[in-house]
């Protein structure tokens, strides 16, 4: 069980843009990892945009399955994950991500903000922290 991406987006008036994120793709070959990373991007805006504000959906897409919560204030998360990795998990996480990168991250700088402008750090941490260790790993 693993989770290979973890992303905060805002759903503005015209489009999703990706606010933070983290990825795992350590599991992935070298020469794959940055077109992992790239699909993983794209997909996160694609199934953020597609979702009705205030909505939750788990979308299978190839052998992942990402799990999206869009909140009424327009802001996302998308996580990206193994099939067998729990849903309810994925959900709590998203709750606790996203409220806490309201209270952190000023709501003026979810309409211009990116990766590189936004300061919150803690993705990186919720993603190795919510990784479930298998034997042998």
């Amino acid at each position: 069980m693993r989770l290979y991406s973890l992303s905060v987006l805002y759903k503005g008036d015209s489009k999703v843009h990706l606010l933070k994120a983290a990825y795992d793709v350590s599991t992935f070959n070298f020469f794959q990892r940055s077109s992992v990373q790239e699909f993983m991007t794209f997909t996160s805006q694609l199934i953020a945009e597609r979702s009705p504000l205030g909505s939750r959906a788990s979308v299978k897409e190839q052998e992942y399955l990402c799990h999206v919560y869009v909140r009424n204030d327009g802001l996302a998360g998308v996580v990206i994950a193994d099939n067998e990795y729990p849903q309810r998990v994925c959900f709590t996480l998203l709750d606790k991500v996203l409220d806490e990168f309201s209270r952190q991250v000023s709501k003026m700088d979810w309409l211009s903000g990116s990766p590189a402008t936004i300061s919150y750090s803690a993705l990186d941490g919720y993603l190795s922290k919510y990784q479930v260790q298998t034997p042998g790993t």
